[in-house]
């Protein structure tokens, strides 16, 4: 069984993000790298159905630049998968091109896939978009927000929540898209012996030319990147004196009306 699990190496939440000079997106060189959470969930369901099935190969596709790490593969590696393939890019790729280069970088590793796993959104852009346009453009079922995960041979069994609490169950055949999210599985540490084995695993590195991605395939390019406005100051008034109290209620409940507009 060949699993492919896409990953994201999105900035760490502690990070300050800061636009870049020309306001096409965030400034990188100080920021540290991690793999995105929802992302953790989808290479622990890879390695628990490896655990079950011993002839699988797990392999993490990402998109995107080194910026002198690869942190996010060098992670799940040490988690337990077996190779990963880096298509080296900007940062700044829409959700339309990332899911053409995975689907490039799926056909140039020479294996025919079983399942593909993805988290179910990045943290950094939230778009939520390239699961399903994968699966589209790799012509398979999808499922998306799954879990919980069961299988038997080429049949999927997975759950997903939706708004009110209420479970959705699908019965899904392989080849297939699941994304998935937290509560899913718990996922695991890597470990010492894991970090040291990941240096040796397997990493093909590959451009946008390799998977037949040009800048056409952009459907969305970013411009006029920038910080929220800053907050003004908040104001105080003092209500302590009992012969002022209708007078501070009054100008509170005015600038709630008139300046804040929410009465």
């Amino acid at each position: 069984m060949n699993i492919f699990v896409c990953v994201k190496q999105v900035p760490d939440t502690e990070s300050k993000v800061v636009p870049n000079s020309d306001g096409t997106y965030i400034e990188t060189k100080s920021i540290k790298w991690i793999m995105n959470p929802y992302d953790e969930y989808a290479v622990e369901q890879a390695l628990l159905i490896k655990a079950k099935e011993s002839d699988t190969t797990v392999t993490l596709v990402r998109v995107g630049s080194i910026q002198g790490t690869t942190e996010a593969l060098r992670t799940g590696m040490a988690m337990g998968a077996d190779e990963s393939v880096l298509v080296e890019s900007s940062d700044n790729l829409d959700s339309y091109a990332v899911s053409k280069a995975i689907k490039g970088a799926i056909e140039k590793s020479g294996k025919t896939p079983d399942i593909i796993l993805c988290g179910k959104q990045a943290v950094d852009d939230d778009c939520c978009q390239v699961p399903q346009l994968l699966a589209q453009m790799m012509n398979m079922p999808s499922v998306t927000e799954v879990n919980n995960y069961e299988f038997s041979g080429n049949d999927l069994t997975v759950k997903r929540e939706i708004e009110g609490g209420s479970i959705e169950v699908y019965g899904v055949s392989t080849p297939a898209v699941i994304s998935v999210t937290k509560g899913l599985n718990q996922p695991r540490y890597a470990s010492l012996p894991g970090i040291m084995k990941a240096k040796r695993k397997p990493l093909l590195k590959l451009s946008l030319d390799d998977v037949s991605v040009s800048d056409a395939d952009r459907r969305i390019k970013y411009s006029n990147v920038s910080l929220p406005a800053e907050k003004p100051e908040g104001k105080k008034f003092d209500a302590t004196d009992e012969g002022n109290i209708e007078s501070v209620v009054s100008e509170v409940a005015g600038l709630l009306r008139n300046e804040a507009k929410v009465i």
